[in-house]
């Protein structure tokens, strides 16, 4: 999301310009992608463990403009882009899913280039929502990245727990200017490195199974940045989620087929057209899961918080 925040923190005729100019740029403005066949295969099989279970931990918003979000969105319809962590509570030892906004969070947005800074709200970070719970920080095994840009993981600053990631992204986190705030709250951290070696996964080319139950499997989805991942988890119950990451930053890009506005496809992605057909894959398979984008405060719905 960080390179996006420039074309959407501002109010006022600067923004209508802005908007103008996203409608001029992307000639298919209003024009969803093509249908994909919906996804007619048995699910992939998962034994979840009976005591396994998944927590929200919201810990802020940004305010942005939908215009700005996905194409055909309106200009006056204000969205809440979500900061959330999501804790994945499991017998063999418990994951974060991204790690939201930390106590750092002001000095990790000033610490961003001007045009990229956005106005934001904070509310409680991961790291003490998990205090206040009386969570038992003995069973957290690491904080599982969908992709590295600053807002997935300002709240490293507050966890020393390992951070689980794949090659492609930890080079894009060293070395892609994307990168800055995780080489700042990474150093210290163990570095746990997996390898998307295992099978082919609902559609998707490659995976790997963290619990090796098919209760959460990780899937490469490349092109937002160079090592985004996918996290497809089966909860007892059979309820299927996939948290997406930033392959599109509402919903809307689900419902309605529709990719970011073009001139934000070129500043935000590493290769748009790889997103596109993530996009599609995920489109196909939204029967029959729950579809997390990280930053759809909506798509959380369900989703107990960790204090309740």
């Amino acid at each position: 999301m960080a390179l996006q925040a420039r074309y959407l923190a501002g109010i006022g005729p600067a923004d209508q310009v802005l908007d103008a100019r996203l409608a001029v740029t992307d000639h298919t403005f209003m024009s969803p992608l093509p249908m994909p066949s919906a996804w007619a295969e048995p699910l992939p099989e998962a034994a979840p463990p009976s005591e396994m279970t998944l927590y929200q931990l919201p810990t802020g918003t940004y305010e942005t403009r939908a215009a700005f979000a996905f194409k055909g969105g309106s200009f006056r319809d204000k969205r809440r882009f979500a900061a959330t962590a999501t804790l994945l509570r499991h017998p063999q030892g418990d994951l974060l899913i991204d790690a939201g906004f930390g106590s750092h969070v002001a000095a990790h947005i000033q610490s961003l280039p001007r045009m990229e800074q956005a106005p934001y709200q904070v509310t409680s970070t991961a790291s003490e929502q998990l205090t206040a719970s009386g969570y038992d920080r003995s069973g957290l095994r690491g904080v599982l990245l969908t992709h590295s840009h600053w807002d997935h993981v300002s709240g490293l600053d507050e966890l020393q727990v390992p951070i689980w990631i794949n090659a492609g992204e930890l080079q894009y986190a060293s070395e892609h200017r994307g990168g800055k705030v995780f080489r700042e709250v990474s150093a210290g951290h163990k570095i746990h490195q997996y390898e998307l070696n295992g099978p082919a996964y609902l559609g998707f080319s490659s995976s790997f199974d963290v619990y090796g139950d098919g209760s959460v499997v990780i899937v490469p989805a490349g092109g937002h940045t160079t090592g985004s991942v996918i996290i497809f988890v089966t909860l007892p119950t059979r309820k299927r989620y996939a948290f997406i990451g930033d392959l599109t930053w509402q919903i809307d890009g689900i419902r309605r087929r529709v990719e970011r506005p073009l001139l934000l496809r070129k500043l935000a992605d590493t290769d748009p057209e790889l997103v596109r057909d993530d996009l599609l894959r995920m489109i196909a398979l939204a029967d029959v899961m729950q579809i997390v984008p990280a930053h759809d405060v909506n798509a959380y719905d369900g989703i107990p918080l960790l204090a309740d």
